[in-house]
């Protein structure tokens, strides 16, 4: 007998629709997966089959064909096992689930029949929804996950009993409700205060331009100067996700299998910080079957690489293309993935390998020329704000009060945001992310602005790239002034955040 019920492959960060069909039938007794499993998926037979005498049912006799259509698809994981359960019962005439075509089944199964969590619930339930199906099957622990994907039912199960009596009708099943504003209102905003953060203004000045135009910033200065601290300190003043952004987000953190369980939404920007041995994959992504990278997990949120010039010439190489156009494609045998990654990038370093500025380090000009070289120029030139970070002194340390609080901070970047939002009508999402043509719309100069900036070009030998990013970052320090028209004052503050590298890269 033949039976059918419906499930999806997760590709990259998208999931694909599968049908899972069983057909037992006379002959020698096995059993045969087809339709490009992984290891995972072959396996699979074995766990099924004993969760299935471990549930009460019996295995039947004969040869037993499991097909994952399309075949031209690869198949991994263990997400299968509850709808190949299925389909194998209704194909030995065990169960007769009446509604089993209008639901799609994900999930692991233990040898007991209870079922495991797994990851990427929240494309396949996105998937399942464009395939018009009325709702899907989940483990208990991934409900809230799928459960945020608005018009379809998200039924959670335990036990592969229960899967059966719900679709079989016998046994009623509540689907799972997430009020998603209920999630935002309780979401913190991640990182210390810079209230704790004693003197640094200038660089608390850079930060919340960071935050305002979601830009990218490098901190340069001595040991000890508070660069790891003030950078950890960023989150704190980012704007809250937008349920898109929290959706695209927890997409990411979902196939990566980072969600922890019963977790619905991820609310809160991401905060990476990888360390400098991490490979390219790391980075990057990919593997032998693509997946998200360090990039791909910071979207929406901050990448930060500490001692930025510890990690590798050809790891750092790779952020050039994702930082310019926002996404990676990554191209290996198993096929050919797309990650989002609009991530602000956040490096900190020292300005010599004995951590002292050039002109008082006891480094030979080689050593601090190898030292530097290792950052390209085509990289630096894709860091909008380059802020030195000077030793706190002690009046500073000894004073009662660090200055502003994360909260005040982030109201001024949460409205410059807006003014953002309202210009663009969402797209792009922020200044960094400006092309050229809006550039010529939104970031007109009068006569002492441009002789300024003219100025600065020719003294500092600054690059086309880095006059485009002194325009996003003069239009963000506007945006946080409520002024709609660019001043000599807003590109000479955005001027100051380029030539420090001119004065250490040379």
């Amino acid at each position: 007998m033949l039976s059918k019920v419906h499930a999806a492959a997760l590709r990259g960060v998208e999931a694909s629709p599968v049908e899972v069909e069983v057909h037992v039938g006379p002959g020698e007794e096995r059993i045969i997966v087809v339709g490009l499993p992984d290891a995972a998926v072959r396996e699979s037979v074995d766990r099924v089959s004993t969760a299935l005498t471990s549930s009460g049912y019996h295995l039947p006799p004969g040869k037993t064909t499991i097909n994952l259509a399309p075949a031209d698809l690869r198949k991994e994981g263990p997400s299968f096992d509850l709808a190949i359960a299925l389909a194998w019962l209704m194909a030995s005439d065990q169960a007769s689930p009446e509604r089993a075509e209008l639901y799609a089944l994900v999930g692991e199964l233990a040898l007991t029949g209870q079922l495991r969590r797994v990851k990427g619930v929240l494309p396949i339930a996105l998937t399942a929804r464009a395939e018009g199906r009325r709702g899907l099957l989940v483990p208990a622990d991934n409900a809230p996950e799928a459960a945020v994907v608005e018009g379809l039912e998200v039924i959670p199960v335990k036990t592969l009993r229960e899967a059966v009596g719900f679709l079989a009708g016998t046994s009623p099943l509540l689907p799972v409700r997430v009020d998603t504003q209920s999630l935002f209102s309780k979401a913190q905003a991640n990182g210390g205060d810079l209230q704790e953060v004693k003197g640094q203004e200038t660089v608390k000045r850079a930060l919340e331009i960071t935050a305002a135009g979601g830009h990218n910033l490098i901190l340069i200065g001595p040991p000890g100067t508070g660069k790891s601290m003030l950078a950890k300190r960023l989150g704190g003043i980012l704007p809250p996700l937008t349920l898109n952004e929290a959706l695209e987000t927890t997409r990411i953190h979902s196939v990566a299998g980072l969600l922890e369980p019963h977790q619905a939404l991820v609310t809160q920007r991401p905060f990476r910080a990888p360390h400098h041995t991490a490979s390219d994959a790391g980075l990057l992504g990919g593997n032998i079957n693509p997946s998200p990278g360090e990039i791909s997990l910071s979207h929406h949120g901050v990448l930060f690489l500490d001692e930025l010039p510890e990690f590798r010439r050809s790891v750092l190489e790779t952020m050039r293309q994702p930082l310019e156009e926002g996404h990676v494609t990554i191209s290996r045998a198993a096929g050919t993935m797309t990650f989002p990654s609009e991530f602000m990038l956040v490096a900190a370093m020292n300005p010599t390998p004995d951590g002292k500025m050039p002109s008082e380090s006891r480094s030979s000009p080689r050593e601090i020329q190898n030292y530097l070289g290792r950052i390209s120029g085509p990289l630096l030139d894709r860091i909008d704000l380059h802020v030195e970070v000077p030793p706190v002194k002690f009046r500073e340390m000894n004073a009662q009060a660090g200055g502003e609080s994360s909260a005040i901070v982030r109201e001024r970047v949460i409205a410059a945001r807006d003014i953002q939002q309202r210009r663009w009508h969402g797209a792009p999402a922020c200044n960094a992310r400006m092309q050229p043509r809006d550039l010529q719309r939104h970031c007109t100069l009068d006569e002492p602005a441009r002789l300024l900036l003219h100025s600065a070009m020719e003294e500092l030998d600054l690059s086309a790239r880095a006059y485009d990013r002194i325009l996003k970052v003069a239009r963000t320090i506007a945006d946080l002034a409520h002024s709609e028209k660019l001043t000599a004052a807003h590109v000479s503050e955005a001027i100051q955040y380029r030539s420090l590298d001119r004065q250490i890269w040379t």
